[in-house]
């Protein structure tokens, strides 16, 4: 299992953290999500997921990744 962090913008909420939670929850092969509101880290689990369907995730729960590591 490996996990990649990424950095998000536009999250003010605990609505925001849920939304993220949830699209990049169903990219297949995630197995877990952490979501810092403070700082804007995304912290995804999980095996052989696809990091552009990660991005897509986050665009699609209204947001930007600004980075992923």
């Amino acid at each position: 299992m490996s996990t990649t962090t990424y950095t998000v913008t536009g999250m003010t909420c605990g609505h925001c953290v849920s939304s993220v939670k949830e699209e990049v929850g169903e990219v297949p092969g995630v197995t877990g999500v952490d979501v810092d509101l403070e700082t804007g880290r995304v912290d995804v689990s999980g095996d052989s997921f696809d990091d552009a369907a990660v991005r897509a995730a986050v665009k699609e729960a209204g947001y930007e990744v600004l980075a992923g590591r």
